[in-house]
């Protein structure tokens, strides 16, 4: 098959799932990447293996500074009005390049690309996540309130509602411009068809078990958490069910981090330094250097705020480091409770309790990191999500691809 893959990832996330698929596609097929100049073309490589690259300009707006600041919800409503002409001309492209479907991720401004609606060549959407700062509460932080003057503003400028109501209607026509849509967990297919109306089919995502792998390396008297830094991860819940545990023998917390919300930095520290509790934040954190954490580690803890999915739990029971999470979301098609990790609810006692078993109890935390590497061997591999994505492509192009 012919297949065009977009996207325009920022350098956030969605890296890993993209640059594996894309590699394995092209392993069988003749592919070529189609993308936006704002995409993080450096932390997200997929030059090498495609046929060609095709980079389309877009520059966004400026951003006012303060005093200005309330504009900017205005300027990103009219850039994402700007992003329909690159949208348009890179759908004109593909559909005049002889392609037999095209692979579309997600667009870091709008969510749901808008080529999705100018397309005429059969696509497969693989949706990370509805737009959650639209469908979801913000996560209430200090740094985050509004002063009075800031409230009676927000009563009156229209410019947020603009935003949301542009960024949503535009994201509801192009997911439902796709011929197939793919999400990477039941809960996200759940949470589709509240926000769109639509069946997503479930493409359960793989663990690269080449990077991701036991090594013979002492662990070492710390737990870790990995992913972004900002509220949404719920780091501050785990220092408070840290803070729970004995102080004589409370483990070190290390937060590996590819992204960096200064502020939330900076709020997490003073809650820790409050707590009493010990906590290292690892940023730009390389595969290496995770590889040898998730090693080390005595247990994973794992506790974002309804994360879809999350590749955390899948690369800790790869280097076979059990998880310790909240039993909310896409944790739990990926952690099996007592048997992989273990799942409580979001309470910090329950979850200091669930811990501090494992943190006792080494034998049974190293027959439940055992049980998790042959469970990601067994079911969580790339093969088997390539095999579901050739699935979906050859239910809009009519291709005989064997799937298992």
């Amino acid at each position: 098959m012919r297949i065009a893959i977009y996207h325009n990832l920022p350098s956030g996330g969605g890296k890993r799932a993209l640059q594996e698929m894309t590699r394995r596609l092209a392993q069988r097929h003749e592919v070529d990447v189609y993308t936006l100049s704002t995409a993080e073309h450096d932390f997200c490589d997929l030059r090498s293996y495609c046929q060609r690259h095709i980079v389309v300009p877009f520059r966004p707006l400026s951003l006012a500074r303060r005093p200005f600041g309330r504009l900017n919800q205005g300027i990103r409503s009219v850039d994402l009005l700007r992003l329909e002409s690159p949208q348009r001309r890179i759908a004109a492209q593909i559909d005049g390049g002889d392609y037999d479907v095209v692979f579309v991720h997600n667009c870091q401004f709008s969510q749901s690309p808008g080529l999705l609606k100018f397309l005429r060549t059969p696509s497969v959407y693989y949706c990370a996540e509805p737009p959650r700062q639209i469908y979801e509460p913000t996560v209430d932080r200090p740094y985050g309130h509004y002063s009075r003057a800031q409230r009676l503003g927000n009563l009156v400028d229209p410019l947020p509602f603009l935003y949301r109501s542009t960024l949503a209607t535009l994201d509801r026509k192009n997911v439902h411009a796709a011929r197939i849509v793919l999400v990477n967990s039941a809960y996200s297919s759940e949470s589709l068809y509240r926000v769109y109306g639509i069946f997503a089919s479930i493409c359960y995502l793989g663990v690269d078990m080449e990077c991701f792998r036991p090594l013979t390396l002492p662990k070492d008297d710390f737990v870790l958490s990995v992913g972004q830094l900002n509220p949404r991860k719920g780091f501050d819940f785990l220092i408070r069910s840290l803070s729970l545990l004995d102080s004589a023998h409370r483990p070190c917390l290390i937060l590996a981090s590819n992204f960096t919300d200064e502020r939330e930095q900076d709020y997490l520290a003073q809650q820790a330094e409050a707590l009493r509790v010990d906590v290292t934040f690892r940023c730009q954190v390389s595969d290496t250097e995770l590889l040898a954490l998730y090693n080390r580690a005595r247990v994973t803890v794992y506790t974002p705020i309804m994360e879809p999915f999350g590749f955390v739990p899948l690369e800790s029971m790869a280097c076979g480091t059990p998880v310790v999470g909240v039993g909310e979301a896409g944790v739990r098609e990926s952690v099996v409770h007592g048997v992989t990790g273990m799942l409580t609810e979001r309470d910090p006692n329950a979850f200091a309790i669930a811990l501090n078993k494992l943190l006792v109890d080494p034998m049974r935390t190293h027959e439940l990191g055992q049980n998790g590497l042959r469970y990601v061997q067994q079911k969580w591999t790339w093969e088997a999500t390539i095999n579901r994505v050739e699935a979906s492509l050859q239910a809009v192009t009519g291709y005989n691809v064997a799937v298992e």
